[in-house]
């Protein structure tokens, strides 16, 4: 169309010239040379005009209402312009026309094909090339309109995730994983109603929407039938594969909530199901998720106080039984929060393991401790610090040389570090711990075993590992007031006897507990009755309180 239209402009621009030259070339007897090379002329002067009109496209009209022009003024002064002159008036009238019917033709393709493209792009906008399915967009459009027209009936989005994913695009590649997606794509789709909307929300994450409820067991009969048809096993060329998904599911009643909301919810939701094992589908409940959105703000608080040094090492004095004077130190952390206080180590030890923080936390309080214990020996000779380990420092593979390094930089002998563990802690691995504490021993420090006797493996396992101290646990302690218990203390401390050990007594509270520990010749203990944790200014103000009293 577009050169039927550039021929067309050069016939109009060729017979308007030779509108205007006409007379000039048929006046008289110009002879045959004359005629053919003015026709040359106006040719020529044709092809500069259509040049012209390339950049200045206006141009190209200028001939023919000059044309126009010309032949109205000689129509009007001679009352005729010769037939040679009037078919070539006919001309340059009919190829206007055509000129305009050519235009109005190109701007009709023109208006189609901008409207086929604009639809081809609002399709594109709203559906996902690889699956067909809706994208994001479309799915926010159905949802936003199905809760504005709920009324009293209830709207389920359910969150779908293919679990494992990676994997297949990593071991089978790309296409196979694409091939995977589609296919997850059409079982979604097979397993709703058709005023339902299945859309992929990206990556290995799809959504559906099911509006208009009334039982809300729909939802969940429909997330288990996905999950159960997406289990199925799938060919992909040579390659048999199945589909393990997890699914969230949320429900809304009427019109009070927003699609955002809901889809949140729906996400906490395959959160859960994801944490208890995948290959489920879980419903949003309130109660639950408010517990681990909680749990969830703890952590990320916890994170940031280790990054803000929030934390504090405080000391609880370990005395000589029979003086009551300060010998000794058990290091303990605490968190120092700026809005809640001081919080002790039972409120975020267990979180601090299982988010892997406690190596560098158990470090750090190492650290911080052997720098203050190097201080005291100053004024104290001999003053011992206790610093307890936890299983991930125990089972760190660089924790022979971390511990090194803190007593070369801080300066305090290893014959004062007493490194603490728990029984579970030791009895995990019992060959292992043996090795780890042993290398522990080659460095000089001693090693206790803390909360001794609560564990089922005490004596069979003692003698396999290198300790030096046990600590006799609270319990035993707190219960020899009653009658039978003052004897299992007692056998505690033969135990520990028997095996040349060292034994502390843990949670004396009261001076009735610490004379009973004396008649049964225990030498150290600690406990509320001598002192509570303290801070290291308070613990400094103690030893030289008892330095004065001894002088």
């Amino acid at each position: 169309m577009d050169r039927v239209r550039r021929v067309v402009d050069g016939a109009m621009i060729l017979t308007s010239l030779l509108l205007i030259a006409g007379p000039m070339l048929l006046e008289g007897d110009r002879g045959t040379a004359a005629l053919v090379g003015g026709t040359a002329l106006v040719a020529g002067l044709s092809l500069i005009v259509l040049l012209l009109a390339r950049r200045w496209p206006l141009v190209q009209y200028a001939p023919v209402a000059a044309a126009v022009l010309v032949a109205g003024v000689r129509f009007g002064r001679e009352g005729s312009i010769g037939p040679g002159l009037t078919w070539l008036t006919i001309a340059v009238a009919a190829i206007i026309l055509i000129r305009q019917f050519l235009g109005a033709r190109t701007n009709q393709d023109l208006v189609r094909d901008l409207t086929r493209e604009r639809a081809q792009l609002a399709r594109q906008a709203s559906r996902d090339p690889l699956t067909e399915l809706g994208n994001r967009k479309l799915f926010m459009d159905h949802a936003t309109d199905a809760l504005a027209d709920a009324d009293d009936t209830m709207t389920a989005v359910i969150l779908v995730d293919l679990d494992g994913f990676k994997e297949v695009n990593d071991t089978y590649g790309h296409a196979t994983g694409d091939e995977l997606l589609r296919a997850a794509a059409e079982r979604l789709t097979a397993n709703v109603r058709t005023n339902d909307t299945v859309s992929r929300l990206g990556g290995d994450e799809f959504v559906v929407l099911l509006p208009r409820l009334v039982d809300d067991q729909i939802a969940d009969t429909v997330a288990n039938r996905i999950l159960r048809d997406l289990a199925q096993p799938l060919i992909i060329g040579d390659v048999v594969l199945t589909i393990p998904a997890s699914a969230g599911i949320a429900i809304t009643r009427g019109a009070g909530t927003a699609v955002d909301e809901v889809v949140r919810e729906a996400d906490l939701a395959l959160y859960q199901a994801k944490a208890e094992g995948k290959g489920l589908a879980r419903r949003f409940d309130p109660a639950q998720f408010a517990a681990a959105e909680s749990r969830r703000r703890e952590e990320a608080d916890l994170r940031r106080a280790l990054d803000a040094g929030e934390f504090e090492v405080h000391y609880q004095p370990i005395v000589d039984l029979e003086g009551e004077h300060t010998v000794g130190v058990e290091a303990l952390v605490r968190w120092n929060h700026p809005e809640r206080g001081m919080i002790p180590p039972i409120a975020f030890l267990d979180m601090a393991e299982s988010l892997g923080l406690l190596p560098r936390l158990g470090g750090w309080v190492l650290e911080e401790a052997c720098r203050q214990a190097a201080a005291w020996q100053e004024q104290n000779p001999g003053f011992e610090l206790n610093v307890n380990l936890s299983a991930s420092q125990l089972g760190n593979p660089d924790l022979v040389e971390e511990v090194r390094g803190v007593l070369d930089r801080t300066g305090l002998p290893p014959s004062l570090l007493v490194l603490e563990l728990t029984e579970s802690v030791a009895l995990v691995d019992l060959v292992e711990s043996a090795r780890v504490l042993g290398a522990l021993k080659t460095l000089g420090v001693r090693i206790a075993l803390d909360d001794f006797g609560t564990g089922f493996s005490s004596l069979s396992h003692l003698g396999a590992l290198p300790v030096d101290v046990v600590k006799i646990d609270k319990s035993f302690v707190q219960a020899m007031q009653e009658g039978s218990g003052a004897s299992v203390a007692e056998a505690v401390l033969q135990i520990a006897r028997t095996f040349k050990l060292a034994p502390v007594a843990e949670g004396v509270e009261d001076a009735t507990q610490a004379s009973r520990l004396r008649e049964l010749e225990c030498a150290q203990a600690q406990g509320y009755h001598f002192a509570r944790p303290m801070p290291a200014g308070d613990l400094t103000d103690l030893l030289a309180r008892q330095a004065a009293l001894s002088s």
